[in-house]
């Protein structure tokens, strides 16, 4: 298979491209199939009026964001041919300030479509990138300019919505600064963690379609579909064999049992592998606010920095109320900001991938002293470790209370044994993406029970919306639901459209673990 095999949904795309005005059209009321009730349109009057209701500044700051076909050095003699916004890994973070406008112009040199979603941003419907439910995909040699008011600060990144193509190189992060910040820090340092296999071992769709194909029964013990059971996954090889991409036996306690699907050679902080790390230089004393992304496909992680407490003060662009920790867990798609005031010497970031036995690393080098061995793991890893359930939302931005209006039961199904993730025992259709959505009315307070049936974790992630994670929690996009456990989630409906709600699993949203979540008309 080439490494610019194109998966089976990239094939969609491109003919859903030509026809995505008139579908959207169909599941508006217009012509072919009616939808029944009707729905939001994603460009429509309600659209543009939550837009303008977002004020801003008036100012407009440009970006130019190219997806290529690169090799891209990995450090240590290791190089990956792969995709990249701009050659670069991660990609360039854009930069805004609240209320700016972003005129992103997203230029396509792949040989497939592609697109750009703003992850974690209530930003207007028709500009979240979510090829065929929200935009047509941008086709290769195509451009599309995204235009949209920024107006919530925050540490956010952007990545596309098509197939496993964020499992490779195409995200960057956007940071979105506060004009009356109100942190004291003297220096700022942005970590994108990432998991990787591309170009090295083949291939995410190469993955995909081995996982796919599923364990079978494998004596009862590939299932992973019994309420809070969380089996052990049988150790050794894949069954494919040695070359396989399937990962066997990774279980991690913080995840409730089992870790992950897929076998990744490295694990990257900002680009580098744990051999010959990024370099952070500063000077002891300073005060250094990290923004903390993780971009894996496949991977938590549990991230300390050796010789450190680090005090969180952000969860995916919300504050909260400052937790003091030696360690954070952090599944795909979520962000951490944290503050930490540096000592003299040469200190490991070390991004452990839970469950998984391997890491990732930078260095923090503030004074003289040899670096401390790839194979090191500081103490603060089995510290206090911290997740989204022990913090608190910042009084100025907790949800008033409110009875919920609606709530949407969505139970996580699937497991390894079909591989059939899903919701509510249906995966997602991109061929009908409106079909079967959970609706919401404009106005109402919504509440969402992610049930995971399955012996696996999996972050979810709502589009459009920050949610407030139960009755005291942070506000956040992305939240962790352990095995046989149920989060429950409100928000508020006032940003109209269609929005996805997924897991963040790039492999187990691509098979069916989505859902749309759709205004009415």
């Amino acid at each position: 298979m080439s490494e610019f095999s194109i998966n089976r949904r990239s094939v969609l795309l491109a003919g859903l491209g030509a026809a995505g005005t008139g579908l959207l059209a169909a599941c508006s009321g217009g012509s072919g199939k009616p939808a029944a009730p009707l729905l939001a349109d994603p460009s429509g009057t309600p659209v543009a009026q939550a837009e303008a209701r977002r004020g801003g500044t008036g100012r407009e700051r440009a970006a130019t964001i190219t997806a290529t076909a690169d090799t891209v050095d990995l450090g240590g003699g290791t190089t990956a041919r792969t995709w990249t916004f701009g050659g670069a890994l991660p990609g360039k973070a854009v930069r805004t300030t609240a209320g700016d406008t972003l005129v992103a112009t997203l230029t396509n040199n792949l040989p497939v479509p592609t697109s750009a979603h703003w992850h974690g941003l209530a930003l207007r419907n028709d500009m979240d990138g979510v090829p065929p439910v929200t935009m047509e995909p941008v086709k290769p040699g195509g451009s599309f300019t995204y235009r949209f008011v920024t107006d919530r600060p925050g540490t956010y990144w952007f990545h596309p919505h098509v197939g496993v193509q964020l499992d490779r190189g195409l995200y960057a992060p956007l940071i979105v600064e506060d004009p009356n910040e109100p942190l004291g820090y003297d220096e700022e340092w942005v970590v994108v963690l990432d998991d990787w296999l591309d170009g090295v071992t083949g291939t995410p769709d190469q993955a995909l379609a081995e996982l796919r194909k599923g364990m079978g029964d494998m004596g009862g013990m590939g299932g992973h579909d019994m309420p809070g059971m969380a089996m052990p996954t049988p150790s050794g090889p894949a069954p494919s064999g040695p070359a396989s991409f399937m990962l066997m036996g990774a279980t991690s306690e913080l995840l409730g049992g089992d870790a992950g699907d897929v076998a990744y050679p490295h694990h990257l902080v900002n680009g580098r592998i744990a051999t010959d790390p990024e370099v952070y230089s500063s000077k002891p004393g300073r005060r250094v606010r990290l923004r903390i992304v993780n971009a894996g496909g496949d991977t938590a992680y549990r991230l300390a920095l050796g010789g450190h407490r680090l005090t969180v003060t952000h969860t995916d662009g919300f504050p909260v109320r400052p937790e003091e920790v030696d360690a954070l867990l952090i599944g795909m798609g979520e962000r951490y900001d944290v503050l930490v005031t540096l000592r003299d010497g040469v200190f490991p970031l070390t991004a452990l991938a839970e469950g998984k036995d391997a890491t990732g690393r930078a260095l923090v080098r503030t004074g003289g002293g040899e670096a401390p061995s790839a194979a090191i793991r500081p103490a603060e890893l089995n510290g206090r470790i911290l997740g989204a359930a022990d913090l608190r939302a910042a009084d100025e931005v907790r949800l008033p209370a409110r009875t919920p209006d609606r709530t949407h039961r969505i139970e996580l199904t699937g497991g390894m044994a079909k591989y059939d993730w899903a919701l509510n025992g249906r995966p997602f259709d991109m061929t009908d993406p409106t079909a079967n959505p959970f609706l919401v009315a404009d106005g109402e307070r919504v509440r969402l029970e992610f049930v995971n049936k399955t012996a696996m974790w999996h972050p979810m992630h709502l589009h459009g919306h920050t949610f407030q994670v139960g009755d005291r929690g942070p506000r956040k996009d992305t939240v962790i639901v352990l095995p046989g456990t149920t989060v429950t989630c409100d928000f508020d409906a006032d940003n109209p459209g269609r929005w996805m709600t997924h897991c963040h699993n790039a492999y187990h949203g691509e098979v069916g673990m989505m859902g749309l979540l759709a205004y009415r008309a």
